[in-house]
């Protein structure tokens, strides 16, 4: 194979960060017409098409999303040479896009990532949204990896892989109460007041169904889609919240919340959803073990 043409990965690096050839042309002071022979010329040199078209946009491929990255790569060490030898030292780094959905613990995240924090290797990219949002970025190749609390759902035109990293339970956790008398549920739980995960999470689903068979009606004090005010709720409120033991590790440590009761039959499940690539990610299958 032929030596890489440097000066063609330039014209695709700037194509992939312009948005397209109009304004990547009009940046590098080149027509149109020149940039696409280069770019057509770099893909019949990698054997792979590095941008399919969306109507008037282009949109990288899979092959085109890792070429974005090795060029980041080279051109980023390219500024470091100049760097070190200003002695402004540098060092090369590799990337990790992670998407989380919002309902997720943080405290189980900072686990899963804790042994790449810090690493100088590694540009560690966290993104939030529903995983309706992460997975169209997944399939999308902005995302390496998507951390949900649910399986992804079956799709034919992206073949996505779900796995279960982790199980929890799910509790009834409140502030102290001196002398209080154990909580049966979901017996107890008729009109307490209660701060529960939206309706569109899991475990609240499956709480409410709980609560629906044995007829049962809390009061809802508040609903939350997001587990860092969950957790927060949890501290100040003077009712009961639902939420899996993680999400509140340091408040049960410290006596601030006690555990009332663990709900029977309920888990949360901790998922980590890739999508089958001819290219992974390595540092996926790092962190993932």
């Amino acid at each position: 194979m032929a030596a890489l043409n440097y000066h063609h990965l330039r014209y695709f690096w700037s194509i992939a960060h312009e948005g397209g050839l109009t304004r990547a042309a009009r940046r590098l002071n080149v027509s149109q017409s020149a940039l696409s022979v280069q770019l057509r010329s770099l893909e019949e040199q990698l054997g792979h098409a590095l941008f399919t078209r969306a109507g008037k946009r282009l949109e990288l491929t899979e092959a085109g999303r890792i070429a974005l990255d090795y060029a980041d790569s080279v051109f980023k060490t390219g500024d470091e040479l100049v760097s070190t030898l200003r002695e402004r030292p540098g060092g090369a780094r590799r990337a990790l896009r992670v998407g989380a959905i919002a309902t997720l613990s943080r405290n189980f995240q900072l686990a899963l990532l804790r042994p790449l924090i810090g690493r100088a290797d590694l540009d560690l990219v966290l993104r939030s949204g529903t995983l309706r949002e992460l997975l169209a970025r997944l399939d999308a190749h902005e995302l390496d990896l998507v951390l949900a609390n649910a399986p992804a759902p079956s799709d034919a035109a992206a073949p996505r892989e779900s796995r279960l990293l982790d199980e929890q339970p799910v509790s009834i956790v409140g502030r102290p109460i001196p002398d209080a008398p154990p909580l049966r549920v979901p017996e107890d739980l008729d009109g307490a007041p209660m701060v529960l995960p939206s309706a569109e999470s899991e475990i609240r689903l499956a709480f409410d169904r709980l609560c629906d068979a044995a007829r049962v009606r809390p009061t809802i004090l508040a609903e939350v889609d997001d587990m860092a005010m969950l957790r927060l709720l949890a501290r100040e409120s003077d009712g009961l919240t639902l939420v899996p033991p993680i999400v509140v590790r340091d408040e049960l440590e410290s006596g601030a919340l006690v555990e009332r009761a663990r709900v029977p039959r309920l888990t949360e499940g901790f998922y980590a959803i890739t999508l089958r690539r001819r290219f992974p990610n390595p540092l996926v299958g790092e962190l993932l073990g």
